[in-house]
């Protein structure tokens, strides 16, 4: 049995390795700290990935459906901070993990499952996403750079939101001063201001404003871009805007899905 287990595991690992950018990492029963062989695996992924073309990883936790919920929340939790703590005495740079998150236990039907056994076993597990710098796909930029054309999206990491607002951080503003003076003086760029959301279930396509109380807080972090650009003198008829909701992730965490693109539509 011990030796079937061992084979199982490290044929999910390599599959994981090979088809997923996630390298995950399975652990025992009710246990957070790891064996030998997982310190290896965890050694050898640090070692397979160049970190100076590493933007940032994020930590996820889970357990399985045995126990209450708030043991395996704690339970998940402490998993991902063995994985960070192996990082980081590895030489992983504490500022480029995004994020730690312990998702407790994945519920699961027992009569419903063919193999509970090992889906119990894939579900004791800590999943590691990394994102490569200049990750965010073909002609997207992280700046208004010189010679941008039609079909260009410019996204910029300052202008993020607070979870459920549509209000502009100082920070955000800042950067949209910045644009604004870059707008100034190219006259000719037409654009769209895309917003998005984060953290919503898939039956709905959009968040709710909390100060609205309206499912159109990527409509209106949008809009609010818009206004604030109006206000620093950029034309209204250089820009129109409008609310991606939640069909755009960048798969970098949650903050990152709190934000306005803008959208090349003329030049």
């Amino acid at each position: 049995m011990k030796l079937s287990r061992v084979l199982f595991l490290f044929i999910i690992y390599n599959l994981a390795a090979q088809q997923k950018p996630i390298e995950t990492v399975y652990f025992d029963f009710d246990k957070y700290d790891l064996t030998e062989s997982q310190v290896k695996v965890v050694n050898n992924f640090i070692k397979s990935i160049d970190t100076a073309k590493v933007e940032s990883i994020q930590i996820y936790g889970y357990c399985d459906d045995r126990g209450t919920d708030n043991y395996n929340f704690k339970l998940s939790h402490d998993r991902v901070n063995t994985i960070q703590n192996l990082l980081l005495s590895s030489g992983f740079k504490e500022s480029k993990i995004v994020i730690l998150e312990g998702k407790g236990r994945v519920v699961v039907k027992p009569d419903t499952v063919e193999n509970l056994y090992e889906t119990r076993l894939r579900n004791r597990r800590v999943d590691l996403i990394v994102v490569k710098r200049n990750s965010f796909g073909k002609e997207v930029y992280s700046t208004f750079k010189d010679k941008l054309k039609v079909g260009d999206k410019i996204y910029l990491e300052n202008i993020l939101f607070d979870m459920g607002s549509a209000r502009l951080t100082n920070n955000s503003k800042k950067e949209l001063d910045k644009i604004a003076l870059t707008l100034q003086k190219q006259k000719n760029i037409q654009f769209e201001i895309r917003g998005h959301v984060c953290c919503t279930p898939e039956i709905y396509n959009d968040a709710i404003d909390k100060n609205t109380k309206e499912r159109r807080l990527s409509w209106n972090r949008a809009k609010t871009v818009f206004y604030y650009l109006s206000s620093k003198k950029i034309s209204r008829n250089r820009m129109r805007y409008q609310g991606c909701g939640n069909k755009f992730p960048l798969k970098r965490g949650d903050n990152y899905d709190r934000r306005v693109e803008f959208l090349i539509t003329k030049i």
